[in-house]
């Protein structure tokens, strides 16, 4: 007959172990993770792997034992347990208990003695034990019926007598004698003096114990070992005592007690949901055999025109929903339903007066538009709204979404309709509905238009500058093999560090896992000491020009040659914009060669002309109606420089003595304290020394207190209630803000300073996109929105809205799109293509 199998886990030892093997996981709301996740995984893989008959998991409850009141230093070095570490193991003992699992913690014990008394109880029963833990104390129950398995290091090691000799030289029940001779640090628990674990063991193998030691210590031929045990007789003893795992436990069970018990799903998927494990979720929901996205739809009726029109007068609003295989599915009424061809529905998706929903709106526009469908009435977007609610998520799509606040795969456009109920409500609880409403949503009109619009670019420009790159990088190439003494992959980061830091010896940096780093922070401040790592530099800056921009801009071009970016609205926690195939925010504009790619985007015809509208210091004004220092806010007020004004005060000189490089410095402040610049990194900036910079970042909050106060202000406030706002309510979450880790902690406090600056001249930039975007429409004007890049927004002007005072109207909606205690103001620059521009009347 086969013996039942039992599996202990040494529960608190694997919580402190994923907490620090796994740093930084965290929910969005910031509550630790990495605990959770570690330890779950470690429990999954037991049960899955192993398929146990008989499971536990034993915890420590308290740090008083009785192994204190014998010695009182016993594990005093060790510091309370972290509060984020804390924190989590509620979550852990739930999730314990949801999978089915019996839970022992006993005060005065630690696991370990919990652990070792069910594993003699077991063994009189005649069950097998195997206990799961990383501690060397443990092995010391091993024997024909009790087993330790180290789940770490590939498959794990199971430690038998036979493997617990291999590794120690001895046999698991001598472990106490070992330890009681060479002491356990991890338990501040004395060795003898001059005694390490190979002396231990060699003693204990001759000797047998460390009591036969103790006995016959005179036969020992080393004069100091033996005067040291002699001395520490007592300390051999005690630390012998203490290590033994045979304390007398009182614990009422019945091993059926310790069958592994039904998972409640229900219950794991909501803890799941809590801590947004997706991929813990998706697999609870897999074993369960829940359709995916797209298999449902075979199951929905095709429903003629006049079904469809039926049920819209019932209720004017649609909710529609693409599968992976492209096939559209709506809902209205209740009723969900596909339709044979999607003319027949193109009357209600083109009418404005029926609200429409749902996932990821713009590229349903994109797609329908491919169909001849002009979508209109767009209300509500399920990604977006989960986008203002938490602009950290770490994918939006629908099946992230469907798990983590339904705690199910998506099942088409049912879905979608019960996402938007409790979407819209937490956006309601939150105070995001304006936000949501005034602004994320309408902006899916213009981004899609844009998209759809493009950019025109100039193909035979962008050939010809290719081969100016190449004979460019021919000759580079041939300068740093001149330079480096030899030829070799410049691209190899190994063979990069061998010519660097082996054969011309220029000094490590910094070090990675392979070795030498050679990133673009190292090479410049190597460049400083040899022509090779400039020289690198330009290599890698032209290799990325061309392979970004110049070589594959014509490649996304259409028949007509012009790109269309895709614009994203859930890209970036500020509410920023980013784009991407092609990432147009990200064109240089530095180096030479590097803003031609910005005269290849051309104006789209002889009839049109490309015109720049730029907000000048956007963010500086924002901060300055945020802080509300009167100096900074009188500088604005005034319409004068104010980076004169700043290095006027922080020079202590007047303004018409401040020249460029004054100036120049003053602005990598004014610009810098709203991005968190420490006096390092601007000492780094500016080649100066760190207490000049220091004294620079001193007279500049002396000279402004209100940015200083604003800056208190705001971390404070981050701390207390753990999110910043921007002006409209933005939220953006910090979850790091009152971390231990300084480095985490100093980055959150950034965000905090800076996220409300940046992302209220984001908001500002987006309402005014949207005005603008109506405005054009209702006027009938020929020109088109195609850019929208950090503050500037580009258009491809009709020469004759020129004269219908287009610039004017454009310059007076973007400065009056959010109405600040300082002026904005817009700089307008026109020309035939995005580089060569002149400033606009």
């Amino acid at each position: 007959m086969v013996p039942k199998r039992l599996y202990l886990i040494d529960a608190t030892a694997f919580c402190y172990r994923a907490f620090y093997a796994l740093p930084g996981l965290s929910t969005s709301s910031g509550q630790p993770t990495n605990a959770i996740y570690g330890f779950t995984n470690i429990l999954k893989k037991i049960i899955e792997d192993h398929q146990p008959d008989y499971l536990a998991a034993c915890f420590d409850i308290s740090r008083k034992t009785f192994r204190q009141d014998k010695f009182k230093e016993y594990k005093i070095q060790r510091p309370e347990m972290p509060d984020p570490l804390k924190s989590q193991i509620p979550f852990i003992k739930d999730i314990v208990k949801a999978m089915g699992v019996k839970i022992f913690e006993k005060e005065g014990l630690e696991a370990d003695d919990l652990i070792a008394h069910i594993a003699k109880l077991a063994k009189k029963k005649g069950i097998v034990s195997t206990i799961v833990s990383s501690d060397k104390d443990m092995l010391q129950l091993v024997d024909e019926d009790t087993f330790v398995f180290s789940p770490y290091k590939d498959s794990g090691t199971l430690y038998d007598k036979a493997k617990v000799l291999e590794r120690y030289g001895i046999a698991p029940e001598q472990i106490p004698d070992v330890l009681s001779l060479m002491g356990d640090a991890a338990d501040n628990l004395p060795g003898v003096p001059g005694v390490g674990e190979k002396t231990a063991v060699d003693l204990i193998k001759q000797f047998g114990s460390a009591q036969k030691l103790i006995e016959k210590v005179d036969s020992l031929k080393k004069e100091k070992l033996k005067e040291s045990i002699k001395h520490n007789t007592q300390t051999i003893l005690l630390v012998r005592e203490l290590s033994f795992l045979n304390q007398p436990v009182e614990l009422e069970f019945d091993f059926d007690d310790l069958s592994l018990g039904k998972e409640d799903k229900k219950e794991l998927a909501e803890i799941f949901r809590k801590l947004e494990f997706k991929k813990f979720l998706k697999g609870l929901l897999a074993a369960e055999g829940q359709v995916a996205e797209g298999q449902a739809l075979k199951d929905l009726p095709v429903l003629s025109c006049e079904e469809i029109a039926k049920l819209l007068r019932k209720d004017p609003e649609l909710i529609l929903s693409v599968a992976p295989d492209s096939k559209f599915s709506f809902l209205c009424a209740g009723q969900a339903f596909v339709v044979s061809d999607i003319a027949q529905i193109k009357n209600a998706l083109e009418d404005s007066k029926i609200k429409k929903s749902g996932h990821d709106l713009k590229n349903l526009k994109l797609a329908l538009s491919k169909e001849g469908i002009f979508l209109q009435g767009i209300n509500f977007d399920t990604m977006l709204a989960c986008y203002v609610l938490n602009p950290a998520e770490s994918g939006y799509s629908l099946e992230d979404l469907s798990l983590e606040y339904l705690g199910s795969n998506p099942q088409g456009v049912e879905t979608v309709f019960l996402l938007k109920d409790r979407l819209r409500r937490d956006l309601e609880e939150k105070s995001l509905l304006d936000l949501f409403y005034k602004i994320e949503m309408p902006l899916v009109e213009v981004l899609s238009s844009m998209e759809i619009t493009g950019i025109k670019i100039d193909k035979r420009f962008l050939k010809i500058l290719s081969g100016k790159i190449d004979g460019k990088l021919e000759k580079l190439i041939a300068g740093i093999y001149k330079v480096s003494g030899r030829e070799f992959n410049i691209n190899s980061p190994k063979q990069l560090g061998e010519v660097l830091f082996q054969e011309l010896k220029l000094p490590i940096v910094k070090k990675t896992k392979t070795g030498p780093s050679t990133d673009e922070e190292v090479l410049t401040r190597l460049a400083l000491e040899h022509e090779l790592p400039k020289m690198l530099l330009e290599y890698r800056q032209l290799v990325k020009l061309k392979n970004t921009y110049v070589d594959v801009l014509p490649e996304l071009a259409d028949a007509n040659d012009f790109v269309h970016t895709s614009f994203n609205q859930t890209g970036t926690e500020t509410g920023r914009l980013s784009s991407s195939s092609p990432n147009l925010q990200n064109i240089p504009i530095k180096t030479e060669l590097g803003s031609q790619v910005r005269k290849a985007i051309v104006c789209f015809d002889k009839e049109s002309v490309l015109v720049s509208f730029d907000y000048s210091q956007i963010e500086l004004r924002v901060l300055a109606h945020l802080c509300a220092d009167k100096t900074l806010t009188d500088a604005f007020l005034s319409g004068k420089d104010v980076h004169k004004i700043t290095a006027s005060l922080i020079y202590d000189t007047l303004e018409e003595k401040v020249d460029s490089s004054m100036r120049d410095v003053a602005k990598r402040i004014n610009f810098g304290i709203i991005y968190g610049l420490s006096s390092w990194g601007l000492s780094k900036d500016l080649h100066i020394p760190v207490e000049k910079a220091q004294n620079f970042i001193d007279a500049y909050f002396s000279r402004y207190p209100g940015v200083k106060d604003y800056i208190d202000k705001q971390i404070a406030l981050a701390q207390t209630q753990g999110f910043v706002t921007t002006l409209l309510g933005r939220r953006r979450y910090l979850p790091q803000i009152n971390d231990k880790n300084q480095g985490l902690r100093f980055f959150a406090q950034r965000q905090a300073v800076n996220t409300p600056v940046q992302g209220t001249a984001s908001d500002l930039m987006k309402l005014a996109m949207i005005d603008i975007h109506k405005e054009i429409s209702s006027r009938n004007f020929n020109s088109k929105m195609i850019l929208q890049i950090h503050d500037e927004l580009v258009f491809n002007t009709a020469k004759e809205d020129l004269k219908r005072n287009f610039v004017d109207l454009i310059r007076q909606k973007m400065e009056a799109a959010l109405k600040l205690d300082v002026p904005l103001v817009v700089s307008v620059k026109s020309g035939n293509n995005w580089l060569e521009m002149e400033a606009a009347k």
